[in-house]
């Protein structure tokens, strides 16, 4: 890994913890993590929305070196869409990164390509940073379409964008097939499909930026094989689901990078 990128654990809390539990779980995870991991490795908490504030509240008032980011959010600044949140409003609650096109909102959602990229976009205007996601299911897997497919959501997705911007987002390699499923990819596979986004971004945007730009693997992460994807050449950080709710099990999956050198 090159020494510009530097690593992304990201924690997914997806639809879990209400603001009180949620306050616990951050309380509790700044007081488990090493003070050392942070001087090495950049850490990101993703509460639903009804927890940011909260979230918010405790990060910065105990100044815990944690990054607080959203699970997702509309395009548009304001307007009658009930029930969805605006890029606007999450920046006025200093949220750093934002998830954008998890396989669960296009999938159980139906968001598409088109709404993908256009959250990015409003996310970057808004001054924050996209955690763009993309993969395959097991179907397209089993075809051999796992490059066509996420190489085609990244093109899509990140369209129009100039490699001043794609080089400062994130992009998460995230297989369907692995996401709470118990399957995970070998960190050979995640390494291969990596290497294909960074190849496409090269392709698109420059060497320059496929070189700046960081990718994660999300997919079942674990505390015991958090180091194997770590050490692949093309995987920067880590998009964590389920562990990510166990203050002690995603600290261990942060400090990854003692088991490694």
């Amino acid at each position: 890994m090159a020494d510009a990128r530097r690593p992304l654990i990201s924690g997914n809390w997806k639809m879990n913890h209400n603001h009180f539990e949620a306050i616990q779980a951050v309380q509790k995870l700044a007081y488990v993590l090493n003070p050392a991991d942070h001087d090495v490795v950049d850490v990101s908490v993703h509460p639903p929305f009804t927890d940011i504030r909260s979230v918010q509240t405790v990060i910065e008032s105990d100044q815990m070196r944690l990054i607080l980011g959203a699970q997702h959010c509309h395009f548009e600044e304001k307007g009658a869409f009930t029930g969805e949140v605006s890029p606007t409003m999450l920046a006025k609650l200093n949220v750093a990164l934002v998830i954008v096109g998890h396989s669960e909102r296009r999938e159980v959602f139906g968001e598409t390509d088109e709404e993908a990229r256009r959250k990015v976009a409003a996310v970057l205007s808004n001054g924050m940073t996209p955690i763009f996601c993309c993969g395959e299911t097991q179907e397209e897997r089993v075809a051999g379409g796992t490059d066509d497919k996420v190489s085609g959501q990244v093109r899509a997705g990140l369209a129009g964008l100039s490699p001043q911007q794609v080089a400062g987002l994130v992009i998460a390699y995230e297989p369907i097939w692995a996401i709470g499923t118990g399957l995970t990819a070998t960190p050979e596979d995640a390494q291969a499909a990596c290497r294909v986004l960074r190849g496409v971004v090269a392709d698109g945007w420059g060497r320059a930026t496929a070189d700046s730009v960081r990718i994660q693997y999300g997919g079942s992460v674990k505390p015991v094989n958090a180091p194997d994807m770590m050490m692949q050449p093309d995987i920067d950080g880590l998009l964590v689901g389920g562990a990510s709710l166990d203050p002690n099990e995603f600290a261990r999956i942060v400090a990854y990078h003692r088991l490694i050198g």
